[in-house]
């Protein structure tokens, strides 16, 4: 003979379908805040000094938001947008300061991924930053990331001096391709006063 099954109370009906109610509230909330922790979430989120910020980077999606609101929720990184140039209708490059250093970060704006990311030296007045078109040989670069040699001081802002060629001192060129920096000889490399940052004095 089959045990028979005990029959619920309605109280006891009603605990179990309190109960439920419950669980679905809880699965509706961690839905809701899942999703918005990504809707907020960067391509800076879990970074920590003292990490390998290119290879922490590379591949990560940067959504389009305000670059002061960016900078604000990663304080603890000393976050500073630098700047930034179009390389192409698909390629900008952006300058970040990240826990004191600079990096040259190179974003795919039909994608939204970061393809690649360079450390880039130090620069200043007479090492100026510089990016553009540069020459060698009689030849033209195209798409040079450069340090320069302003040791002279040249005024970028003269006009008259614009066109002076200075001296590359560290150089890489951006594959469009590939969506990559590569390392460039500097020999006999030069480039025009008027493409250097106007954080180092440029217009």
């Amino acid at each position: 003979m089959k045990p028979k099954l005990p029959l619920l109370t309605p109280g006891a009906l009603r605990n179990k379908a309190g109960i439920l109610k419950l669980q679905m509230i809880l699965v509706f909330l961690i839905m809701v805040c899942g999703k918005a922790w990504a809707l907020n979430a960067d391509e800076f989120d879990g970074l920590k000094c003292g990490a390998d910020v290119p290879k922490f980077l590379v591949g990560k999606r940067s959504p389009n938001k305000r670059v002061g609101d960016v900078e604000q929720r990663h304080k603890d990184l000393g976050l500073k947008d630098l700047g930034g140039t179009e390389i192409s209708d698909r390629l900008f490059l952006t300058s970040w300061r990240i826990c004191g250093n600079e990096y040259e970060v190179l974003l795919n704006t039909k994608t939204g991924l970061i393809r690649d990311v360079l450390p880039f030296p130090a620069h200043s007045a007479t090492s100026p930053q510089y990016v553009g078109a540069c020459q060698a040989g009689g030849k033209q670069v195209r798409d040079v990331v450069a340090v320069l040699n302003n040791s002279a001081g040249q005024n970028a802002r003269d006009k008259k001096a614009a066109k002076t060629m200075l001296k590359a001192t560290a150089a890489w060129t951006i594959d469009q391709t590939k969506e990559k920096f590569v390392k460039h000889s500097v020999e006999n490399l030069t480039c025009p006063l008027d493409g250097i940052s106007s954080i180092d004095g440029g217009p």
